[in-house]
């Protein structure tokens, strides 16, 4: 808050010893001579004092930019906006562990230069231009780690398997041993496979930015230490997502609730849509299905209408089982009705999309 004064803590943070804690490490902070106050927000709980610091550095140097700015701007010019998306990943994710920027475009590495310079100088070494002709994205793999992270089941090393779902009220992860047999024991077995899982889980939650409630269904263990094991290694890895989340314990059926706060959409809605076919369900109803409704609708028309035959227009399955599995049935329907029935085939129809016109 610039020309404000004192440290203010979200509301939302409600352990008293974290706000206290929050507003000692942003009051170390602020500099005697600076006129300006701060605003703890949300994101902050948790978060570590060198952290804090590193933002009010930041935050520091973009008010001086904006106020120099804005007294060399004519009336009527823009001053500040929010940064574009390859500055902000640099605000926002270029950590300490991040050993290298690879740029594939010359403008942004500019900018994103200009923008260390200025902001960060100390990440400059860092920020490097892309140039070789081998597209950066097929180099490293991304294109192939997107669709990884879209699909429904995520394999690990050992051979067992995930299973994520992801629904309006929440997700669930089911863990499963899959080929993974284990050199000792059923348990041993069991127990590995819960241990990989949980490290994995936690990757998936941050690749795929899942929030809101999440429910995972390990394999179920026997030995207390095991299980014990086995959420502390989810805890362990969860500690370094920048979303919070929070583990309760094991539930009486064995599985495990959890939260993560959501940030941003996540990565499915994100670059997916709706099925158009199934509408999100994620099924469609069969041949034999639809077959047996195109039956029940011809009887319908028949009765109700007048007309000298009927036509069926569906997709190429249906047709294929009412000449084939269904051609009897199908010869009974015409003696009852006392019409003729021709089929016909629609390319652009899905599977359970047919019509039965009277003629």
């Amino acid at each position: 808050m610039p020309k404000g004064q004192g440290v203010g803590v979200s509301a939302r943070i409600e352990d008293e010893r974290e706000r206290e804690r929050l507003r000692a490490a942003v009051q170390t902070g602020i500099d005697t001579e600076e006129n300006a106050g701060y605003i703890v927000r949300t994101a902050a709980e948790d978060a570590p004092a060198e952290a804090l610091l590193a933002d009010m550095i930041y935050l520091r140097k973009l008010w001086e930019f904006v106020r120099q700015k804005g007294l060399r701007t004519e009336p009527g010019n823009l001053v500040h906006a929010d940064l574009p998306l390859h500055l902000r990943i640099l605000r926002d994710l270029l950590r300490p562990d991040v050993d290298k920027v690879l740029i594939d475009q010359a403008n942004a590495h500019r900018e994103m230069q200009e923008f260390a310079r200025t902001f960060m100088p100390d990440t400059l070494p860092r920020l490097e231009l892309y140039e070789q002709p081998r597209p950066v994205f097929e180099l490293h793999h991304v294109e192939e780690e997107i669709q990884k992270a879209l699909d429904r089941k995520v394999s690990l090393k050992s051979g067992g398997h995930l299973i994520i779902d992801q629904t309006e009220a929440m997700t669930t992860i089911d863990v499963n041993t899959g080929a993974f047999v284990g050199h000792r024991n059923l348990e041993e077995t069991i127990f590995r496979t819960n241990l990989e899982a949980a490290v994995t889980i936690a990757r998936q939650l941050r690749l795929r930015n899942l929030g809101g409630i999440i429910i995972i269904d390990f394999i179920d263990m026997e030995e207390p230490e095991h299980r014990r094991q086995v959420i502390q290694a989810l805890e362990k890895t969860l500690s370094d997502d920048h979303a919070k989340t929070s583990i309760s314990s094991v539930s009486p059926l064995g599985l495990v609730e959890m939260t993560r706060k959501r940030t941003r959409e996540s990565l499915e809605h994100l670059l997916c849509q709706a099925c158009p076919t199934c509408e999100g369900r994620g099924f469609v109803k069969t041949a034999e299905t639809v077959c047996y409704e195109i039956f029940r609708e011809i009887m319908r028309q028949s009765r109700q209408f007048d007309c000298q035959q009927l036509m069926v227009l569906a997709h190429q399955d249906v047709i294929e089982r009412l000449l084939d599995e269904e051609s009897s049935a199908l010869g009974e329907l015409e003696l009852v009705t006392g019409k003729p029935i021709r089929l016909q085939t629609e390319a652009l129809y899905c599977v359970d999309q047919y019509d039965v016109v009277l003629m």
